[in-house]
């Protein structure tokens, strides 16, 4: 058991004027398997990427009409999230009672059955119900925000956080250059694999399986050296059924209010110590930061649903006809130029400027990203694919490290709505479940949108005003946020 850094009458965020407080140093015997599970769920993700498109095609679902490419990406993509959405919350109260550890276990687990049966996949529908098994069962994504809140005290988050890029920024390094190189080996290696039947067979196999395997190999790590940070007085077993009775006999109307005033009396300290009820839970603060994320989560999962498309499309179709190997590189360089700024300038910005201006810098940056769309199109179709559509490029994904720096930001709020320590799997849970609302909604719309503005008489410009739209509602609910999350917690 690891033991807590503050106790249960702490501020769970510091005022502003505490910051310079000193520090305490992080706990990096469990630190550092957080961020390995971190690149775990990362690799699996970017390895999906490059040859997402290219699959597609191969399967022959769109039956060779290209516009259709960017459509069923997305629904491939939204089938995870959806299924996702049904579990997420049921999955962090659960680590609430039972412990993060059995959680995390059953979600690598679960990405690695789905990725070899991903791989083996050669239908449509195949490769929907590999995404949607992975999505019910990966409770990880939650979960793993909770652990690092877990851990940390009110001095060390910030830069707790200042180092969670690391593992996405490795896993955006190696998913798109394992997904990308590896797959059709046959094809790009016939000298190694030229003579495997099963490869000819399975061409996308190669890069699922090295993700599936690390995924188990996490799952092992997780068993044998992660410490549970939840105290769970009862043996594993009762906790999962007494939580299954609790909600299946749950009373369908609130007790009268004179009824929870006197409970709330004699058993405060009790509840302070204890998760609170689902419905207890649903604050303005929690209901603010929810829809904060939700949108800014919409917008980037849009975001980096409609790049690999965009990069593979026909330039003579709004796109830039890159292939997955150069789609790989792109990613994977994009990847550690915003891991390698977050790591190193985060923790400060934070101090300077506060979790609510970086932001809204962060969704205010949305703009000018969707802009760059139409500029590097046009840049290609008047002078190929050169230094100006490179440079574009790079302006495009270097205005995106500010919004992948909003996840930072948007946990420390969440720190600071939750009720107590207890209940921070579950408010992470609340918001986690808005955020999957956002990824069903966001590839499969986008890439939808993006597919209708190809064809012909519609307007090519119709993902782009999609994508403004969003931009401006997180910009919107973003305004909503106090300048800083321990405004929220002083009133705790």
């Amino acid at each position: 058991m690891i033991a807590r850094q503050d106790d249960e009458e702490t501020p769970l965020l510091q005022r502003p004027e505490q910051r310079m407080a000193r520090t305490s140093h992080l706990p990096w015997d469990q630190f550092w398997i957080i961020l390995f599970l971190q690149f775990s769920d990362s690799l699996v993700f970017q390895t999906l990427a490059p040859f997402t498109p290219q699959l597609i095609r191969d399967i022959g679902v769109t039956n060779g009409d290209e516009s259709q490419v960017g459509h069923y990406v997305g629904i491939l993509q939204s089938s995870y999230y959806m299924a996702q959405a049904l579990t997420i919350l049921h999955w962090s109260q659960l680590s609430d009672h039972i412990g993060r550890k059995p959680v995390i276990m059953t979600a690598l687990f679960a990405i690695s059955i789905s990725m070899f049966s991903f791989g083996l996949s050669k239908t449509f529908v195949g490769l929907v119900i590999s995404r949607a098994l992975c999505g019910v069962f990966n409770g990880s994504n939650g979960v793993i925000k909770s652990m690092v809140m877990d851990i940390t005290d009110t001095t060390n988050l910030p830069k707790a956080y200042g180092y969670m890029p690391l593992p996405w920024m490795l896993g955006t390094l190696v998913g798109p250059l394992v997904g990308g190189s590896l797959s059709r080996p046959v094809d790009r290696f016939p000298e190694i694999f030229g003579r495997s039947k099963f490869l000819k067979i399975y061409p996308y196999f190669l890069p699922c399986a090295i993700s599936a395997i690390f995924a188990l190999v996490a799952c092992l790590v997780t068993y044998s050296c992660f410490k549970e940070s939840v105290s769970t007085r009862a043996p594993l077993w009762e906790s999962i059924k007494e939580w299954f009775l609790r909600h299946s006999y749950a009373q369908p109307f609130p007790p009268p209010r004179s009824a929870l005033a006197i409970a709330e009396v004699a058993n405060s300290e009790e509840v302070a110590s204890k998760p609170v009820p689902l419905r207890a839970l649903l604050t303005p603060k929690v209901l603010t930061v929810t829809a904060s994320y939700l949108t800014m989560a919409l917008f980037y999962t849009a975001f980096s649903s409609v790049l690999p498309v965009f990069y593979s499309t026909p330039i003579e179709l709004g796109g830039l006809s890159l292939d997955p190997p150069h789609i790989g590189i792109i990613l994977a360089v994009s990847g550690v130029a915003h891991g390698v700024f977050q790591l190193f300038f985060y923790a400060r910005l934070n101090n300077r400027f506060g979790a609510g201006a970086i932001h809204i810098a962060g969704v205010g940056s949305g703009i000018p990203i969707v802009i760059l769309f139409p500029v590097i199109n046009a840049l290609a179709r008047a002078y190929g694919v050169g230094l100006a559509v490179w440079l574009s490029i790079g302006i495009q994904l270097s205005l995106a490290t500010s919004l992948v720096m909003c996840y930072p930001c948007l946990a420390l709020f969440i720190r600071a709505a939750a009720p107590n320590r207890a209940s921070l799997g579950a408010t992470n849970g609340i918001v986690q479940l808005g955020v999957a609302g956002a990824r069903i909604i966001g590839p499969a719309s986008v890439s939808s949108v993006f597919s209708y503005s190809m064809q012909g008489g519609h307007n090519a410009w119709s993902v782009y005003y999609y994508l403004m739209a969003i931009a401006f509602l997180a910009i919107g609910t973003s305004l909503l946020l106090p300048r800083d999350p321990s405004l929220w917690a002083d009133h705790q």
